[in-house]
């Protein structure tokens, strides 16, 4: 099994430390590189090409949205290429929805557990978009004020806003379709729970949650967990 390689673009240098050193703990990932700011930071992203760039969004001589904005540029979005995960301290609407139009691929304030750090890693790294419950609020909050705004701002970006439907596909989930264990297992996953976590809280097995989740997804016609998460969201199912 490859490793998830790892780019860490953070000027604090003890968070940028007790970040690698808690991805570390993990055999299943690899840190390639760091970088204190965003041109060394592009530079270094060239030369090494890692899965995941860890990108702090306040960097000091050009901000992470931009370097974003520049790396996915290099690369054409193409599937293939260095996938974002944006780090902040604030959950400023203007940032989120800024970083998710220049590519951001999943969106984590700094304060994120080490559990869901992971997790959002993992994510990241299969193709699907992670965001903090908070962004994920802000996201649907702007959607459901402006959808037209934020498709243009969004079209072709592979961030949990691609997920965000119409009006048209966005009607009302009977609650009902799902079970009261589910229902609970939902408002997990939208409050960015991992499954371990998951587990943890509802005194059930890890296996038992991956069977919970899949049915969501399933009975909720969601493609990943922050597909479903904003589902929810939106139709009320959960708060």
């Amino acid at each position: 099994m490859s490793k998830i390689r790892i780019a860490l673009i953070e000027d604090h240098d003890l968070t940028r430390v007790g970040i690698r050193t808690a991805l570390l703990q993990k055999e299943e990932i690899e840190v390639v590189g760091e970088a204190a700011n965003a041109a060394e930071g592009l530079k270094m992203l060239k030369k090494v090409q890692p899965d995941i760039a860890i990108v702090d969004i306040g960097l000091p001589d050009k901000d992470g949205i931009e370097l974003t904005r520049e790396l996915k540029a290099l690369t054409n979005g193409e599937d293939a290429s260095t996938k974002v995960l944006i780090l902040t301290l604030q959950d400023n609407k203007e940032a989120v929805l800024a970083a998710f139009a220049a590519g951001a691929d999943s969106y984590c304030m700094k304060d994120i557990k080490f559990d869901n750090l992971l997790e959002a890693v993992r994510v990241t790294y299969n193709g699907n978009a992670w965001i903090d419950p908070a962004i994920a609020r802000i996201v649907l909050q702007q959607a459901q004020q402006n959808p037209p705004k934020l498709e243009t701002v969004t079209t072709d970006q592979k961030n949990p806003s691609q997920n965000l439907e119409s009006e048209e596909d966005s009607e009302m989930i009977d609650p009902y379709t799902l079970t009261e264990r589910e229902l609970e297992v939902l408002q997990l996953i939208v409050e960015g729970c991992s499954n371990a976590v998951i587990a943890e809280r509802l005194y059930i097995t890890v296996g038992t949650v991956k069977t919970h989740v899949r049915n969501i997804l399933n009975k909720l016609c969601a493609d990943d967990r922050t597909q479903a998460a904003v589902r929810a969201l939106r139709s009320g199912l959960v708060g």
